[in-house]
């Protein structure tokens, strides 16, 4: 059976929406212990079995094009910046979602999450283009990673099995290291219709930084799409 997404919660007041444009999911094969000794207690990295032999865990930068953010007691905001979301498969007391390392974003509103919740994220230099017409291409130009990709054929997500769409691109909880403890937030999509592509020069520094992976390591998959919408279920809470 395809996969339906998930129900859509009722928007509140102190809700985040926003239209992500030139959305792309850039995955790396990581060593199951290196990330698992990086996560707070409670947390595990999910295992994959790779097709070459072995097992390991799943990493990914999501970067995106931020257009028509706003909260929705706001008016809409005239938002159009990159960001980055750096972020690890894993469970929690049996919970699938994200543990999210690091956020980047183009622009002075990074002081909300930043300084009001304590949430990790930085200011950086972000151009992300992207070209979704026949030969789809795309392109990120950060401080501190780069990646240019092309369209080519569906091909198969190694480790992931049949259960690739929801696992890899709808995580809908989301966790992070914040200064009152982990922190945890959620979102809401619907379901991605992903462009496969191929990435060339690929280098995200902060999973190198962390001993996750290599410079010019080959990425596990790159999926995009040209557009698509998010609601962001904030303010986080902490435990």
């Amino acid at each position: 059976m395809a996969f339906a997404g998930t129900p859509r919660p009722a928007p509140r007041w102190h809700h985040a929406e926003s239209e992500l444009d030139d959305f792309v999911i850039v995955s790396f094969r990581v060593s199951a212990d290196r990330l698992a000794a990086l996560l707070p207690p409670g947390f595990a990295p999910m295992r994959f079995g790779w097709s070459s032999g072995g097992e390991g865990g799943l990493v990914s930068a999501v970067a995106f094009r931020d257009r028509d953010f706003r909260f929705r007691f706001c008016p809409p905001v005239a938002l159009a910046c990159g960001q980055i979301n750096y972020r690890a498969y894993v469970t929690r007391d049996g919970e699938s979602g994200v543990w999210f390392f690091r956020t980047a974003l183009d622009h002075p509103l990074v002081a909300v999450p930043r300084h009001l919740w304590g949430m990790p994220w930085r200011r950086d230099r972000i151009r992300i283009t992207g070209d979704w017409g026949p030969g789809p291409r795309w392109e990120l130009d950060a401080g501190d990673a780069e990646c240019r990709a092309a369209g080519v054929p569906p091909y198969p997500l190694d480790g992931l099995g049949d259960d690739w769409l929801p696992l890899l691109t709808h995580p809908t909880r989301g966790w992070f290291r914040g200064r009152r403890g982990v922190g945890t937030y959620s979102v809401w999509h619907p379901v991605m219709e992903p462009v496969f592509l191929s990435a060339g020069p690929a280098r995200f520094r902060l999973f190198e930084e962390l001993g996750l992976t290599e410079p010019g390591q080959t990425p596990h998959s790159v999926l995009g799409q040209a557009s698509i919408h998010f609601d962001v279920h904030v303010p986080p809470r902490f435990s």
